[in-house]
């Protein structure tokens, strides 16, 4: 049995550089119909998308989650955040996700999908798990978004523990929600990338 190739652990991790994060202004918060529209006209001629969802945690013993409440989707230049509030919204997003020919790359999706199929009714199509790509390469242990970026960059993907447990139904999303929430789609679409080159 041939060993799992070399994985760095947190500490090895927390010693790397900061991997560059996707500004404020290159980062889109759409939570109409029309907003909706409009970015699903600039996403159309994209062949690979970083896909992720995130939905407000539940703390109470019993408590199921109704999300997800906020789909993210990006490109090697920018990202979308769509809310889910508004009906419009969801239903251009739901359009995008079963139609658009190209590949959603992210991590550990299966949770993600499940949601989207409850809360949505749609199967996304062109779905990769990257954790999936990195099975095929010999790895053993699950890898995310973190071990993915020291791996092939050699930095440090920056994620916020406050972020991650925020709440993301609210209908004011936080600076740091936003920073969060793209640049993990944003990371999934440069690993894509990266592994692809």
């Amino acid at each position: 049995m041939t060993d799992s190739p070399f994985t760095p652990d947190k500490e090895q991790i927390a010693a790397l550089e900061p991997f560059e994060r996707l500004p404020l202004e290159r980062i889109e918060l759409i939570a109409t119909g029309s907003h909706a529209e409009r970015a699903i006209a600039e996403l159309a001629g994209a062949t690979m998308l970083g896909f992720d969802t995130e939905s407000k945690p539940t703390f109470a013993k019993g408590e199921v989650s109704d999300g997800p409440h906020i789909v993210q989707l990006a490109t090697l230049e920018k990202a979308w955040i769509f809310q889910l509030h508004d009906a419009d919204c969801r239903a251009v997003l739901c359009e995008l996700l079963a139609t658009h020919a190209g590949q959603k790359v992210g991590f550990g999706l299966g949770d993600d999908m499940r949601r989207i199929r409850g809360k949505l009714g749609v199967e996304a199509r062109g779905v990769v798990d990257l954790n999936h790509l990195f099975r095929a390469q010999g790895y053993r242990k699950d890898i995310g978004v973190k071990t993915a970026v020291a791996l092939l960059f050699g930095k440090r993907f920056l994620k916020s523990g406050k972020a991650s447990t925020s709440n993301w139904a609210a209908r004011q999303l936080s600076e740091s929600q936003l920073l969060y929430a793209a640049n993990d789609a944003w990371a999934a679409a440069r690993v894509y990338e990266a592994m692809n080159r």
